[in-house]
């Protein structure tokens, strides 16, 4: 079994973290590869059969968060928001919050790990026969420590980012902080072996901008063993459910609200048999979204919950919704969350995008839901779900389990260790 140093934080117990870490960790001894995890300290304790290693850790915004008395746990800016009281999607104080951001997140909130992570790694590496590291981002400060310890011992080294980094569809900085980030990126992955994304045109985008280095597409997925079997009980009432954060300016669910509005007053649907929950969101604006459209009594936010608890949630749901970008420029992009609704096994509506992107294409291929770019669209999708559980009492879900497949955590493991065998 060759030794693997994995450079990342664990999810659910680190803020910034990702499922396909562990994932990675779970099933990579399946295929010769044995991870050993170094990650920030951590908010609880997995499994032991992760072998994982806790450094020092020392937070960037430490001073503010005691100045205004946040919750580190929860979303910072939005709480800083509703703390003066903002409720406009767009405002002085979110430009002012992004300005600061800027100058004191730079790489990113997490650069106080780096010297404690390397002190840690370079003992791991004299403690054990590593054949190679993978850095994984978010936080990109994780590459910035794999640098240094590729330097130092000349091990083959694979830099995942999730997100891109400087090429980020969603990066919320300046122009010129985006100079910054592209000069660090191209400075700190020079001397990567290999990078690896999640979507085919991220690597496209990371090959042209990294010119001459290998970069590979390796799907996010979904944890076999958290498939809904034997499938959980659906509610009795027809409830649509999203479970997660709403990045504001970038997904909207007023197409879905207007939909509902719609069919609600031609009367296609009835109101007592509606519930729309969202789990997760934390976003300011959304109430007063819903009490435009006049669905308070039907759509309500639940705020955060556990892992676990999302993961209830959906598999019990006759629907579970995707808030799709609605950016052409990032029509291969796949978000996270259809791979965790995939396990759900609950017919899948995504709203808005376009009929011709990724998350369409993948819909279409395991036939698991529907995308719904227009409100018309929505309108007809949640019409035929609707009728179908007034007839069966759930809609029908046709996913093809072969197809669905593809996506897990296994297969994902399964390409990554064909790519250290052939750097090793």
């Amino acid at each position: 079994m060759k030794k693997l140093l994995l450079i990342g934080f664990p999810f659910p117990l680190r803020q910034g973290s990702s499922p396909r870490l562990l994932g990675q960790a779970k099933y990579l001894p399946e295929f010769g590869w044995q991870p050993i995890i170094l990650s920030a300290p951590l908010n609880g304790k997995l499994d032991p059969k992760y072998l994982i290693v806790e450094t020092g850790y020392r937070y960037a915004l430490s001073f503010w968060i005691k100045l205004f008395r946040l919750n580190p746990g929860r979303d910072l800016r939005e709480q800083v928001i509703q703390r003066f009281g903002v409720t406009a999607r767009k405002s002085l104080m979110g430009r002012l919050l992004t300005f600061a951001g800027e100058i004191i997140n730079y790489p990113d909130s997490d650069k106080g790990w780096k010297s404690f992570a390397v002190k840690a790694g370079d003992e791991v590496i004299r403690r054990e026969s590593i054949k190679a590291i993978i850095s994984t981002s978010a936080p990109v400060t994780g590459h910035l420590i794999a640098r240094e310890l590729k330097k130092r011992y000349n091990i083959p080294w694979l830099a995942e980012l999730r997100d891109p980094w400087s090429q980020n569809h969603n990066y919320t900085y300046s122009r010129v902080r985006r100079w910054f980030d592209r000069k660090l990126e191209l400075k700190t992955l020079s001397t990567a072996d290999a990078l690896i994304t999640v979507t085919q045109p991220w690597a496209e985008g990371l090959s042209a901008l990294h010119k001459g280095k290998a970069a590979y597409t390796i799907y996010n997925g979904f944890d076999p063993d958290e498939v809904n079997v034997p499938p959980a009980k659906v509610t009795d009432k027809f409830t649509i459910t999203y479970t997660g954060l709403i990045y504001t300016g970038k997904q909207d669910p007023a197409r879905l609200f207007a939909a509902l509005q719609e069919l609600i007053a031609e009367k296609i649907m009835a109101p007592e048999d509606i519930d729309v929950r969202f789990y997760g969101t934390g976003v300011s604006w959304l109430p007063s979204e819903i009490e435009k459209y006049g669905l308070t009594d039907i759509v309500k936010c639940y705020g955060t919950v556990s892992h676990q608890i999302a993961l209830e949630k959906q598999r019990e749901s006759q629907v579970l919704l995707l808030l799709d970008w609605d950016n052409r420029i990032e029509k291969g992009v796949i978000p996270l969350k259809l791979f965790e609704y995939l396990s759900a096994g609950r017919p899948i509506l995504a709203t808005g995008g376009t009929e011709d992107n990724a998350v369409a294409g993948l819909l279409e291929e395991t036939r698991a839901g529907i995308q719904a770019a227009r409100v018309q669209d929505i309108k007809t999708a949640l019409g035929t779900l609707y009728r179908e559980y007034k007839v069966n009492g759930k809609p029908t879900y046709h996913g093809d389990e072969s197809k669905i497949n593809k996506y897990s955590h296994r297969e994902m493991a399964r390409a990554l260790s064909e790519i250290l065998d052939r750097l090793v």
